[in-house]
């Protein structure tokens, strides 16, 4: 089994910067994908960044591209969320998953993963 622990969430002003990271246990990063999803209040949940450990690959969505960086850090087994020029849109819970292997169906289906944090809540102020 996948234990997952997120950290770095945060209230931030808009345009300030915030690094989420999560910690996976029970399984080495190279065995994993690893995706940030979020939830913002009234939304549905919706994938942001995903990184593969088992080939290298990576999600992003379209609205965070160029601000947003994913990385791991696998002597750590822990991957990291870079999160710059965040907006008031960027508030949400977000939530690390872990897949073994790589997700059925591709990267940012969230089905795919198995595995979830607690989430940790981001908050963009305006």
């Amino acid at each position: 089994e996948v234990q997952l622990e997120e950290s770095g969430g945060g209230l931030v002003q808009t345009g300030g910067s915030l690094r989420l990271s999560c910690v996976a246990s029970g399984f080495t990063f190279d065995d994993l994908t690893i995706g940030w999803f979020r939830q913002g209040p009234g939304k549905e949940r919706e994938p942001v960044s995903c990184i593969s450990g088992v080939d290298g690959s990576t999600y992003y969505l379209e609205s965070v591209k160029d601000r947003f960086t994913i990385s791991s850090d696998n002597a750590k087994n822990t991957v990291y969320l870079q999160m710059n020029s965040l907006k008031p849109e960027d508030t949400a819970v977000y939530y690390c998953a872990a897949a073994l292997g790589l997700p059925l169906y591709g990267l940012s289906f969230s089905p795919g993963y198995h595995y979830w944090g607690q989430g940790t809540q981001v908050t963009v102020s305006s």
